[in-house]
């Protein structure tokens, strides 16, 4: 039987790695007959993707405190309260909130908590920020997609969920390796300076060995025409690219990933279920992406290598010992296959719903 209609705010905003989860749920809450809101600023990604997608977005006036100035973290506290009893009225309009967190998350929250309004938290990193910290005892629900956050939490608020990820990854079929290897390198749709250096350090390394290799490497706008000309000149077989559009099909032709360690790369290669070389941000807030990584390597998934001892000669080295041992990147793809977490949007509408009727 059909859950009787009802509104859902979701908030979450300033990077694609919490609008676009985000996006997941309410398209699925939506497919369910209810309506759906956001909350989120009108600088951040979620101006430009959440009306694209056909939701409401209302704006709020909230600033970052992360690797932000002094100036802006002073304008942020002093703004943060008149932001949250802002939100009060819109907060009330809604059943239950589900955030993804951001900053632009912290005044709807603490809004909705204030007047009784359930909360749903999506955690995907392994390591969880300090909002979703000192918030989980009060939320009604933390959806996580590692096991060992779940120690962050009361015991019982959580689930093991993961991230909302598009069905192509999952469809993905394993296929052994024919031939060169395909490497694929990626910093994310802005491209990351370490990867392209280090990409471009180890061009003659794999030249001179006369190892067969393919490359397709994303570099973002920033590095895509010096790099270009580079990897012409280089003689290695492969393209240079400052985006890709369909990053399914890019990994499923690829035998080895390289890339960061955001919660939504690394559920993508657990849906693929693709060996990777992962490479955190080393200054992503709370140091997540190490956690993620390390959470990878734990389980056989992937390889980390710190940013600041990647090289040209760390990513040949890798490359080479990862490629070269008899069934090491097959297993490492089966390990990573392991960790994915497939309907995590329709789960999450679920827990919504349930929330809802208290």
């Amino acid at each position: 039987m059909a859950a009787a209609a009802r509104p859902f705010l979701m908030v979450g905003g300033g990077t694609g790695g919490h609008v676009i989860p985000a996006l997941a749920v309410a398209r699925e809450l939506r497919r369910r007959g209810h309506h759906v809101f956001f909350l989120g600023t009108e600088r951040g990604i979620e101006a430009k993707l959440v009306p694209a997608a056909g939701f409401e977005l209302r704006a709020i006036r909230i600033g970052g405190l992360n690797r932000v100035g002094w100036r802006q973290k002073i304008a942020t506290l002093a703004r943060l309260p008149f932001t949250t009893l802002g939100c009060r009225k819109m907060v009330g309009e809604a059943c239950a909130l589900f955030s993804m967190g951001g900053y632009a998350a912290g005044p709807p929250v603490v809004a909705a908590l204030s007047r009784r309004v359930p909360v749903v938290v999506m955690e995907p990193n392994a390591f969880p920020g300090f909002t979703n910290r000192a918030i989980g005892r009060f939320v009604a629900r933390v959806l996580i997609s590692f096991p060992e956050t779940a120690r962050y939490f009361p015991r019982g608020r959580t689930e093991l969920t993961g991230l909302p990820v598009r069905e192509e990854f999952f469809a993905i079929a394993p296929q052994p390796r024919q031939g060169a290897l395909n490497l694929l390198i990626t910093g994310g749709s802005q491209g990351s300076r370490t990867l392209n250096r280090a990409a471009r350090e180890s061009w003659p390394l794999f030249r001179e060995s006369g190892w067969p290799v393919r490359i397709l490497h994303q570099t973002g706008l920033k590095g895509f025409d010096e790099l270009r000309e580079a990897f012409r000149e280089s003689g290695v077989p492969g393209e240079i690219v400052p985006f890709i559009a369909d990053m399914p099909a890019a990994f499923a032709a690829a035998d080895l990933v390289v890339c960061r360690s955001g919660a939504g790369a690394v559920s993508e290669l657990a849906a693929a279920g693709k060996p990777s070389i992962l490479v955190p941000f080393p200054f992503a807030a709370n140091d997540h992406q190490t956690r993620n990584a390390e959470a990878m390597q734990r389980e056989g998934a992937a390889r980390m290598i710190a940013d600041a001892e990647m090289s040209g000669r760390k990513l040949f080295d890798a490359v080479a010992e990862l490629a070269a041992g008899a069934g090491v990147l097959e297993r490492m793809g089966a390990a990573a296959r392991r960790l994915a977490r497939p309907g995590a949007a329709e789960r999450a509408a679920e827990i919504l719903e349930e929330v809802a009727r208290g």
